[in-house]
Parts: structure tokens; sequence; C-alpha cells
């Protein structure tokens, strides 16, 4: 698949992003361009909005998994692009046009020339939320063509074209989201003494949860618990009668996860007594660490500087990425490819350069030539 070709793949996928499990235009698009250049060795199932699709070895030892995410973001794209999102307040903007379409010229090139081991491509839906990973890996559809090792990228803005990045252990942190809802008394705001205010409340509680890791998590350990949206009250003379808390938590260590949640639990018992309210919560889509096997992040070091890329040793990431789920039953690793954008990941502004993704290709389609061997 040459350059050309995969900047208009590239380009057709950011038109039309859409959210977690509702990939409908995706999910067709896909399986177009995967009939275009299937043949008699390829064998394609769906999974819900995903895709999984086969390149039968030509004599199979084990199969070798190779995965991209496939949803987009709830945001309004402003990078000025001739093929800009026509999704209105959807957009593209992690990445995962790119995912797909490296996945889409690593498998016409495997199409092309035949190795003795299977392939399977893995268009994942859902990884920005509420989370695809996990019940794909457990689906019956995976479960039969479960590969035996697995791989995938992500684009790193940060990163020059010609870039690749990993390191063996944790490359993404363990992550959970975090809603909290509180539900006290309104009233006037001549007569607090008659209400339960749950603006006063839910400020206590956002300083409060800072302490949790200051005190309650071994300072070896790292850990981040953040609030980054808080919503309360509807008039300012009147006493808040709700209020909501979004946050994330995120941690190196899966042990370190359910500490913190098991201290917030206490924390919300405390609250509810001390400001006369009920406190909700929901931790929304976990994400399990992205840990990668030595092995592999060394012998992906080796073959891609045979080829010219050069290779860096990345640093670990409290970012969060479903592809742990994978990883921690499937030995495997995740790299970072560099896309040179002056933009980060969740900008609206995200323009990653389209070259990289004949680096992409290249990278993959070595990396899984290697593993075949």
């Amino acid at each position: 698949m040459d350059t050309t070709h995969l900047k208009n793949i590239r380009r057709d996928l950011h038109l039309i992003p859409e959210l977690g499990f509702h990939e409908i235009k995706t999910q067709q698009y896909l399986l177009d361009r995967i009939n275009e250049i299937k043949s008699e060795r390829v064998e394609v199932q769906t999974w819900k909005t995903g895709i999984l699709v086969r390149i039968n070895g030509t004599e199979p030892k084990k199969t070798i998994g190779y995965r991209a995410d496939i949803d987009g973001l709830p945001i309004t794209e402003q990078t000025g692009y001739s093929f800009q999102s026509t999704h209105q307040g959807r957009m593209h903007a992690c990445g995962h046009d790119f995912h797909m379409t490296i996945a889409l010229g690593t498998m016409q090139y495997f199409i092309e020339n035949p190795i003795t081991d299977h392939l399977l491509f893995i268009f994942q839906p859902a990884e920005e939320g509420p989370g695809g990973a996990l019940p794909m890996l457990q689906s019956e559809e995976f479960q039969k063509w479960k590969p035996d090792v697995i791989f995938a990228l992500h684009i790193a803005p940060e990163l020059p074209v010609g870039t690749v990045s990993s390191k063996e252990g944790t490359l993404f942190a363990n992550t959970s989201e975090l809603f909290l809802d509180f539900k006290g008394l309104g009233g006037h705001a001549a007569y607090p003494h008659l209400t339960h205010d749950m603006t006063v409340a839910a400020s206590s509680f956002v300083v409060q949860l800072q302490q949790i890791v200051s005190r309650a998590i071994d300072p070896l350990e790292s850990a981040v618990v953040t609030i980054g949206k808080m919503e309360s009250g509807f008039v300012q003379n009147a006493i808040a009668e709700t209020a909501r808390l979004e946050g994330t938590i995120r941690t190196l260590d899966p042990n370190t996860i359910e500490t913190v949640k098991d201290r917030l639990d206490k924390l919300i018992k405390g609250f509810e007594t001390s400001y006369d309210c009920s406190i909700s919560i929901d931790y929304g889509s976990n994400y399990y660490q992205v840990y990668n096997k030595k092995e592999y992040v060394d012998l992906f070091e080796r073959t891609v500087n045979q080829e010219g890329i050069q290779f860096k040793r990345a640093n670990t990431a409290m970012t969060g990425e479903d592809f742990g789920y994978f990883l921690k039953e499937i030995p495997g690793f995740m790299f970072w490819l560099g896309v040179d954008s002056e933009y980060g990941l969740h900008h609206a502004s995200l323009n990653p350069k389209e070259d990289a993704l004949e680096v992409g290709v290249k990278a993959a389609t070595r990396m899984i030539d290697v593993l075949a061997k």
C-alpha cells in the first residue's frame, strides 16, 4: 500500500469519528477496505462494532496478534483540515485514524506476502470509553482465534517522524474514572442553617481527597487522584442541594488503585455523616496497566534499528490504555510512534504528520516478520 493510498484512507477515517460502541460507519468503511484486499486465506468476524481478521499462515505454529483501536472522542475539531470531521462534536483527537490505517496497510502487506504463522488483526471499539478491550478479549469470537503474542502502537505527538519508543515493564498506568454525586438539602441563601450545602461539602471533599495520596499511599509508589470537573447549584442566592465531581485515579501498581478506592469509600462515609448528605460513587471505566515483556521490547528495538527507524527508550506514563487487558493475558508489548504534532493527544488541534503512516507500517510489518521466524 503506497503512501498516497495510506493518506487517503487516513483522511477518509478522519472524516467519520464515532464514539465507543457506536462506530457504525467506521466498521463499514473498514469492512469495505478489507473486502477489497482480502484473499482466500483471509477470514473475517465481527464483534459488536469491532472486527477480527485472520490471515491464515502457510504452515502455522502460532498466531501473531496486532491491535488497532477505532473510536473517536467527544471533541469539536479545530484543525482547519480540508478533511475535518463531518460529525459535529466528534474528532479523532487521539490518533485512532492513524492506528486503523497502519493496521490496514500492514494487513495488505501480509495478504500479498504470506508467512508461515497465522496473523490476527484486531480492530477494537471503545478504547476511549467505556472500554472495549476486556469484553472483546472475553468474547467467543476472540477466544476462537486468540493469539499467542500481541502488540500495538500509539501515536506520540512529541516524538519526531521516524522515531519509535517503548520500554520493558509498565508503559501506561492503571486508571479508573471517578464520578461522585452529592445530595443534601437546598434552600434560600439567607437561611443556610436550614440547609445542607453541597457546594461546601463537595469543595471540602476535593481538598480532603488530596490527602489520600499524600497520607495513605507509600511514598515510593506512584498515584494521582484528580478532580477535573465540579458542578453545583443553579443560582447565586440559593444553597446548592446537589453537587457532582468528575475525575480520575491513576496508579502504577494495580494494588494501589484498590487502596485508593478503599480510602475513598471510607471518606464518603465520614462526609455523609459530617455534612448530613448522601454520596454515590461510580468508578466508570477501569483500565489495566500496559505491561511490556522485555524480550519483545528488546527484539523490537533490534528490528527497527536495522530498518533505519530510530528507537528511543520511553518513560512510564500515567496515561491509560485498555490494551493492557490484552497484555494481561497474552505476552507482547505496545510502542509509541512519533508523529511530530505541535498539539498533544486529546487536543482539538492535534495534527500528526502523515509521513508517520509509512513508518508505522514498516515497523509493524518488520516486527511481524521477525516474530514469525
